[in-house]
């Protein structure tokens, strides 16, 4: 099965639920008029989009109803895809120019981070990069564990000490090491302990510090995990987690199995961080770059 595939299927949930409401919507269609634009409003909100972000596309949609004559419901379909899509069309990229490069991960405990980590390490690996992974969430010895296996499965190296070490101090091991073996590029994964803000926020610049006096000219991505099964509360994580670092991008894991995925627009629109990598299952390949018109298309 093709990654597109994975996707269409593990947003059926997403896309039957938007579909059913806005074919409702369109069967009851006589003209395009604001009574029309009210109920695809209404629809965008019930999908998980958010409030802010469905009165923003319905917005430009009236605008461009206007602008463009549009009389037809397929011409209506097809604006409004296009503008859905425009909200997630920011340039994803992964900044990774340098030898090395780092990759810090954030998360609160039980988003899949620690998958995803080994997910990205597979990805990265079949392009031809060495990686050095940073057990550096060192408050769980389950975390270390789980991330030892999918470095494992990786091929990766994996630098980890015992439980309760100083997070700081395991990446700055694990720096040493990426230097010594030549490596591409460091992934570091991080303790996400939400609850207590002062805690991670510390930890967190403690980490930055330690990259930045280690390896100041290395390109760095921090990526934040989210569980796409919780909606519009992933809103709130992004922002918290974006007030102790800078948030470069996102990971969606379990988009799979959710009627929720439409929350992805919310979190975009509102936070203007990309989308860089989406899960849709269990396995090591069951992790792709975002592509924005290959979203719209599986849920819509």
């Amino acid at each position: 099965m093709g990654f597109f595939d994975k996707l269409k299927e593990g947003l059926g949930k997403t896309k039957s639920s938007f579909d059913e409401k806005l074919n409702s919507a369109f069967s009851a269609f006589r003209k395009v008029d604001e009574e029309l634009l009210e109920e695809l409003e209404e629809i965008l909100i019930t999908s998980d989009i958010g409030l802010d972000t469905s009165v923003n596309i319905i917005s430009n949609l009236r605008t461009r109803i206007k602008k463009e004559n549009i009389k037809e419901a397929e011409e209506v379909k097809q604006a409004l895809r296009e503008e859905m899509e425009e909200i997630l069309n920011i340039d994803n990229t992964m900044n990774l120019q340098t030898k090395p490069s780092v990759i810090l991960v954030v998360g609160v405990n039980g988003v899949g981070k620690t998958t995803s980590i080994g997910k990205i390490a597979n990805r990265l690996k079949k392009d031809g990069k060495k990686i050095v992974i940073a057990a550096a969430d060192t408050f769980r010895a389950a975390a270390v564990e789980q991330l030892e296996i999918w470095s494992k499965r990786a091929g990766c190296d994996i630098v980890k000490k015992e439980e309760g070490t100083d997070p700081a101090s395991v990446v700055y091991e694990a720096i040493k090491i990426t230097k010594e073996t030549n490596a591409d590029v460091l992934i570091c994964d991080t303790a996400g302990r939400l609850h207590n803000k002062k805690y991670l926020m510390d930890e967190l610049e403690k980490i930055n510090r330690v990259i930045n006096k280690e390896l100041p000219e290395a390109s760095k991505e921090v990526l934040l995990v989210l569980d796409a099964t919780t909606g519009q509360n992933a809103i709130s994580q992004v922002k918290a987690f974006s007030e102790t670092t800078e948030v470069t991008g996102l990971v969606l894991t379990k988009l799979d199995g959710t009627a929720k995925g439409g929350a992805v627009f919310g979190i975009v629109n509102e936070n203007k961080i990309p989308v860089k990598f989406i899960g849709v299952g269990e396995q090591i390949d069951d992790m792709e770059k975002f592509d924005a018109k290959e979203f719209i298309k599986a849920i819509l």
